[in-house]
């Protein structure tokens, strides 16, 4: 029978018959053209996670496009309608407001909030995570140390998360790989139960990459355990988790906000800071313009680099494990770590 045909019988059809002209979705929950299971994420390193977890079992799409900045992501009114039809969203409550707004709207079938399992902790105001609204507080600033502290939000409801600009948790927890880990299981757990007869599969998956990210942990905390320098300086303070991770102290330009601009003040203290704890590279970003990082750099007579915050991915031979390398390599060679 042609298409022409079909389309006209399908026309002319009651609802019941209707409904049997149009392909069904898959009885376990896929619902993309080929059978597999449609996984939107909310950004890159849980778009890793879903395609490490889901392997050919899952069609995943990031809600925010490749190389672009996560914090302040905006939906077209398609890419929202969308998510009605998703079997499954993965995202982290509070930190993309379009997102959680978006969510709530479409209530799509199964909704993967990682933030329980990431163990969020919140920003301090002192160097590692200077609060947006007090990078001028230079008393605070000083003390330099990130709250080695591994808050328990499990029992946190989304209610309690703002919008990332007042956001009191800091959202960067894939930058600790034990983190990470953790957000792993919780994500392999949820693929199964949306789609059960792959639930094994998803499950030993999750198993595996939650091994691989925290034998990537253990390479970090090694690999950063001599350093001769334990200050690192970044152009926003996304890095309070990998230092809360190894003991380093991070000294962020700018705040949770990597669009908030430092004050003189705090661009005074960090160079203070950089000549007390013997600083020789400023980290830049592939997203962030390098100006201020860069001027900074050349007053201080010290070079920079490149550390990546993983919100994106900007080189796509690269996915998250291979940036965290080269990650630790940045580090390791700007902190003179035997």
């Amino acid at each position: 029978m042609s298409k022409r045909i079909l389309a006209a019988a399908c026309a002319a059809a009651t609802a019941l018959t209707l409904s049997a002209c149009i392909s069904p979705s898959t009885s376990n929950g896929g619902s993309s053209k080929d059978g597999k299971l449609t996984v939107m994420a909310s950004f890159y390193p849980l778009q890793y996670l879903a395609e490490k977890i889901g392997g050919e079992h899952v069609s995943v799409t990031s809600l925010t496009p490749e190389g672009a900045e996560p914090h302040d992501l905006e939906l077209s009114p398609k890419m929202v309608d969308s998510l009605s039809s998703a079997d499954a969203v993965i995202y982290l409550a509070g930190f993309q407001s379009a997102v959680d707004e978006a969510i709530e709207q479409q209530a799509p079938k199964t909704v993967i909030d990682v933030s329980s399992a990431a163990k969020l902790v919140e920003a301090g105001t002192d160097a590692n995570h200077p609060s947006e609204d007090e990078e001028d507080a230079t008393d605070e600033a000083q003390s330099g140390e990130t709250e080695a502290h591994d808050h328990d939000h499990e029992g946190a409801d989304h209610a309690d998360h703002d919008h990332h600009h007042d956001m009191s948790a800091d959202p960067h927890f894939w930058l600790d790989p034990t983190r990470m880990a953790n957000a792993a299981t919780l994500v392999g757990d949820k693929l199964a139960e949306a789609d059960s007869a792959h639930a094994d599969t998803y499950k030993a998956n999750a198993k595996a990459l939650a091994e691989d990210l925290n034998a990537l942990s253990d390479t970090l905390v090694t690999k950063t355990s001599t350093c001769k320098v334990k200050t690192f300086v970044t152009a926003h303070t996304a890095f309070g988790y990998l230092a809360d991770r190894t003991g380093l102290t991070q000294v962020g330009i700018s705040g949770l906000d990597p669009e908030s601009s430092p004050s003189p003040a705090r661009l005074a203290e960090i160079a203070q800071i950089a000549k007390e704890q013997g600083v020789t590279t400023i980290f830049t970003e592939a997203l962030i313009d390098p100006k201020v990082a860069q001027t900074l750099a050349d007053d201080l007579g010290i070079t920079t680099a490149v550390l990546d915050p993983i919100e994106s991915q900007t080189d796509a031979s690269k996915d998250y494990a291979a940036t965290m390398n080269s990650n630790i390599d940045a580090l390791t060679k700007a902190l003179d770590c035997q």
